[in-house]
């Protein structure tokens, strides 16, 4: 029983951290409804532990994306021993980093400790660079930097909601299923007894990527593409291109294991590196060459890119708008957004603007904690 006390007071630590709410008095509950519940089976304790801890709609997603994390953490430990506080404050900082809570605000009436401090279990305060690291520009990234960031992203939480398929399957849905129900009167006789229902079959929302690697963008890039490497591996039906003056999809290139791999074959593979940038020609190529295959079921397009085109405005604005009519959702992410004096003053951006439904930052791991968040609400 200890070490689940344990664990619940790192989960509710956590959740407070991440904005939502928890009481003693919630704990507490929640301990003894876990007490008829099957702890080794993951369903069972998400239920419990959601149906006690959240009580708004927009808190779901938080929840979701913390309890994923924490079950994998805590999932399959021996039950009967204690975790010592230097394990239960290694849990804790996995967990704050996967989640990058140290940028998230506090819950009310709680003190926020100090960007440079963090707080363990047992009440004593250890030094933590992660909070300036959170708000650092990529541009500035060193390369341990760079490697610590990349584990951070490996372990955020994207899933850019489900979509209805014309198929039909069992459940409670609007539609009666004649089949079955006409099959299950045969054992009364004749007699209907109940009418059987048919819902929708939901999948899987799919995630288009596309990355500007032009001159504009290098001092972004790498840490952009550990950020697609990452979301690749979460999810299974991800589309992953690069564009500078021409197109080149890199899907097979980011399915390898380790990051480093994935971007020195990437680097093999794009032959217009750091070169010019003609946005407008690269969304067109898409089309023409892969819109029917990867745009199927209406995907979430993630555009990234500065906005500097060197080619015509209109070209721009006419691509960008029918890759909005062909998407779920269109977000351009540009890492320019948050730094000094910046607007979007650009003749390509001012034309593709209107066509476009999130123009987001992407310049910290904050931004990409709020993205992920963003996505995770769209379902």
């Amino acid at each position: 029983m200890s070490h689940l006390l344990d664990n619940l007071l790192i989960f509710g630590r956590l959740l407070r951290r991440a904005g939502i709410d928890v009481h003693r008095g919630r704990l507490l509950d929640l301990v003894d409804a876990l007490g008829h519940v099957n702890l080794q089976e993951r369903g069972e304790v998400y239920h419990a532990c959601r149906a006690l801890l959240v009580h708004r709609r927009e808190q779901g997603a938080l929840f979701d994306a913390a309890f994923t994390t924490f079950w994998r953490e805590h999932h399959g430990r021996e039950p009967r021993q204690a975790p010592s506080p230097e394990r239960s404050r290694a849990s804790v900082v996995v967990i704050e980093e996967a989640l990058v809570i140290g940028n998230a605000t506090e819950s009310p009436g709680r003190d926020t400790p100090d960007d440079d401090t963090q707080e363990t279990p047992g009440g004593v305060k250890t030094w933590s660079d992660r909070g300036g690291l959170a708000d650092k520009d990529f541009a500035a990234f060193t390369t341990a930097e760079t490697a610590e960031a990349a584990a951070v992203l490996s372990r955020l939480v994207w899933s850019p909601g489900e979509r209805r398929t014309r198929r039909w399957i069992r459940g409670r849905g609007s539609r009666i299923d004649l089949r079955r129900t006409v099959a299950d009167s045969v054992r009364t006789g004749g007699d209907v007894l109940e009418l059987r229902r048919r819902a929708p079959r939901l999948r899987r929302r799919a995630l288009v990527l596309l990355c500007d690697v032009s001159g504009s963008m290098e001092r972004y890039v790498r840490m952009l593409l550990h950020f697609a490497h990452a979301v690749t591996k979460r999810g299974d039906r991800v589309e992953a291109f690069l564009f500078a003056t021409q197109l080149t999809r890199i899907t097979r290139q980011l399915r390898a294991r380790r990051a480093d791999a994935a971007l020195a074959a990437i680097s093999r593979s794009v032959p217009d590196w750091s070169g010019g940038t003609h946005i407008g020609g690269a969304v067109k190529e898409f089309h023409q060459r892969w819109s029917r295959r990867v745009l199927n079921g209406g995907p979430v397009v993630l555009l990234i890119s500065d906005g500097w085109d060197r080619g015509e405005p209109g070209e721009l604005r006419d691509q960008i708008a029918r890759l909005q009519r062909s998407c779920h959702r269109l977000v351009w992410l540009n890492p320019l957004i948050g730094t000094a004096d910046y607007a979007p003053l650009t003749r390509g951006l001012q034309a593709a603007l209107p066509f476009v439904d999130d123009f987001l930052p992407v310049r910290t791991l904050r931004n990409l904690a709020d993205l992920a968040m963003h996505l995770n609400a769209l379902a």
